[in-house]
């Protein structure tokens, strides 16, 4: 499934530095180790092969586009796990008018400006071993200032249940760029009624 992001080796993006290696990135403060990685994006999507730029869009790319970094929006959340057995395996419609069947782990809930709200994640339908929980969702900003479809955030598992839910974090699915690619589509349930200015945006109109 086209979906997920490759991974991308942050230390391409400070190549020209000539004062020795960088730090790693979980050594970097917050917001420069998130603008390490939306660089390292950037060179990924302008360089490599596998990027889902079309040829055409490559020499003009500048960079992606995002709200400026929110402290605000990264925030604690809650997983209540699904105790289903078997587990409860929905259709996800796609940008293709496919489906792509994921399992349900869990409700993650958390507050925004004092106000609960509560989004599903999912997982591969066959994996055997969650390792990452894949959360797509919608906002009041959606058709307007973000990807009418939705965006994403990945989740490393926690053996807590507690995650770091960090907007700043959010991103495009891969069809905005390339219309070839597929990408499933946040579910009613994970439409937030909240305006989530955080992560990747639309280029400002």
């Amino acid at each position: 499934m086209k979906r997920l992001i490759p991974a991308i080796l942050v230390a391409c993006a400070a190549a020209a530095c000539t004062s020795g290696p960088p730090p790693p990135v979980d050594e970097l403060p917050y917001e420069e180790q998130l603008r390490a990685d939306r660089a390292a994006k950037d060179q990924y999507l302008r360089t490599d092969r596998r990027s889902p730029l079309l040829p055409e869009d490559r020499a003009a790319f500048s960079g992606l586009p995002y709200y400026p970094i929110d402290p605000a929006m990264r925030v604690p959340a809650r997983l209540r796990e699904e105790k289903a057995d078997p587990p409860v395996i929905i259709a996800l419609p796609t940008s293709q008018a496919t489906f792509d069947r994921m399992r349900r782990v869990g409700a993650l809930a958390f507050t925004i400006d004092g106000s609960a709200y509560t989004l599903t994640a999912f997982a591969d339908a066959d994996a055997r071993t969650i390792t990452r929980l894949f959360v797509p969702f919608g906002d009041l900003t959606s058709g307007l200032e973000t990807y009418q479809g939705g965006r994403y955030l990945d989740l490393d598992r926690t053996a807590s249940g507690t995650y770091d839910l960090d907007f700043n974090r959010a991103y495009h699915p891969y069809c905005v760029y390339n219309p070839g690619w597929l990408c499933p589509v946040p579910p009613r349930e994970n439409r937030l009624q909240v305006a989530i200015r955080a992560g990747e945006r639309l280029p400002p109109q």
